[in-house]
């Protein structure tokens, strides 16, 4: 007869709560130090954070996986913004895009730490944020458009041009990004 004891639930989940911890303290250093440098490698991070360099190197392989994972929780906050803010059918989709503006020139760095990364792997965005937040701007689409502020044709390809755009503009610090956005807002209106 065995007498091994199964471990309580609670001994189970307190190491994956400190682990979640030291990623989200991982991840908040990296994006502390992002915005102040752009080639900041994985050891400093780990010891911005607090953590032994193991720690960084077992929730991200290499630095590409470390942005990536910023840029999913960029789209899971922006989701989360649209959510809350975008739903109402009162011109949603226009504060979805001032918000990413908003977003985009408030933290370049992160911005083109994304950008770099992604065309270094030739990656376009992806993940369960970049899901749900496709989702919100499809209803945020689909409000405005029933409250007749949004063109009937506009789609998420449009608005994810518009981003593309906009995101450029920013980055390259090419003009006004928010007189650019009220230009391009022009577009997607009703006709008349």
């Amino acid at each position: 007869m065995s007498t091994e004891r199964k471990p309580r639930a609670d001994a189970e989940r307190k190491p994956r709560a400190d682990a979640e911890r030291n990623r989200a303290r991982v991840l908040e250093a990296a994006r502390a130090l992002l915005a102040e440098q752009d080639d900041v490698q994985l050891p400093e991070i780990a010891r911005v954070a607090g953590v032994g360099v193991g720690t960084v190197y077992r929730n991200f392989p290499d630095r590409r996986a470390l942005v990536e994972a910023l840029a999913e929780q960029r789209f899971a906050e922006i989701a989360e913004y649209a959510r809350k803010r975008c739903l109402d059918g009162k011109s949603g989709v226009k504060r979805y895009l001032r918000h990413v503006g908003e977003v985009l020139s408030g933290d370049r760095a992160l911005s083109s730490a994304i950008e770099t990364a992604r065309a270094s792997a030739g990656s376009e965005p992806r993940g369960e944020a970049l899901k749900q937040l496709e989702t919100v701007v499809a209803q945020a689409i689909a409000a405005d458009r029933a409250a007749g502020v949004l063109r009937a044709d506009c789609t998420v390809a449009d608005v994810y041009l518009l981003v593309g755009c906009l995101s450029s503009v920013v980055r390259t610090e090419s003009g006004d990004w928010r007189r650019f956005l009220e230009l391009s807002l022009e577009g997607i209106l009703p006709r008349d």
